[in-house]
């Protein structure tokens, strides 16, 4: 991608390794760390946002990142939800909640402006750069 020379520098992957740090703290203590099911679902989603943005990134083509940006912002969504039911089983409190759905809103956010603009950039990506003949 000529904007990004890695997907570390990418703003939406360091935001979703900030989100996947907070919520295995967050997931590893008390009932939260109890309810199986919850706690390695919300985990996976979000290492899922992180794992696309960096996967799709190194796929080297515009319309491959865009695919996994996709699944990334879908994943974010999932998150989202899932705090509302940690949020109703009291895993966490109100200002963790609020904390926790701007973070992910944030990243929502800044995966589907990445998306924008890779659609109009017309770049193709790196792996469709020329060659030299």
């Amino acid at each position: 991608m000529a904007m990004f020379h890695s997907f570390e520098k990418i703003d939406a992957w360091q935001k979703a390794r900030q989100l996947v740090k907070e919520l295995y703290a967050i997931s590893a203590a008390g009932k939260f760390a109890r309810d199986l099911v919850l706690r390695d679902q919300i985990r996976r989603a979000a290492v899922s946002i992180a794992s696309n943005i960096a996967e799709g990134f190194g796929r080297g083509g515009n319309a491959e990142f865009i695919q996994f940006l996709s699944v990334a912002k879908g994943s974010a969504e999932e998150v989202r939800a899932q705090l509302y039911l940690a949020l109703d089983q009291t895993y966490i409190d109100p200002g963790q909640f609020e904390q926790l759905q701007g973070l992910v809103t944030e990243i929502s956010g800044k995966i589907g402006g990445l998306i924008a603009y890779l659609r109009k950039s017309g770049m193709k990506g790196s792996k469709f750069k020329q060659r030299g003949t």
